[in-house]
């Protein structure tokens, strides 16, 4: 299983956002934490031992539960990327494929 890019990068510490969380939101726990993020708590833990990233949906999750800038919530876990690329293959459209069905609806097609 590849690890995530973040993952590997040495200043990379999601047990201190999640510690800042913790202490912002006076809540005592993790499963406590979980339920205030709506994730299961096994998400939390695999966060908290590097298995797991902390995603988009998640950051975002966090900014509105706490109002903290999603630049602050990335700071805390020492994300320092300022620029975020797209695979390849992300953001392009479909090739079309080469033996497709003429469309009824459209008279043209069949001409």
């Amino acid at each position: 299983m590849a690890q995530h890019e973040l993952i590997d990068q040495t200043s990379y510490d999601p047990n201190r956002l999640l510690d800042a969380l913790l202490e912002k939101m006076s809540l005592k726990n993790d499963a406590a934490l979980s339920r205030m993020l709506e994730v299961a708590p096994p998400v939390i833990s695999k966060i908290r031992h590097r298995r797991l990233p902390i995603g988009a949906s998640l950051l975002i999750r966090m900014h509105e539960t706490t109002e903290m800038s999603i630049r602050e919530l990335r700071d805390l876990m020492g994300d320092r990327r300022t620029k975020y690329r797209l695979s390849d293959a992300q953001g392009k459209p479909k090739p079309a494929e080469a033996n497709s069905t003429p469309n009824p609806s459209n008279p043209q097609a069949f001409h």
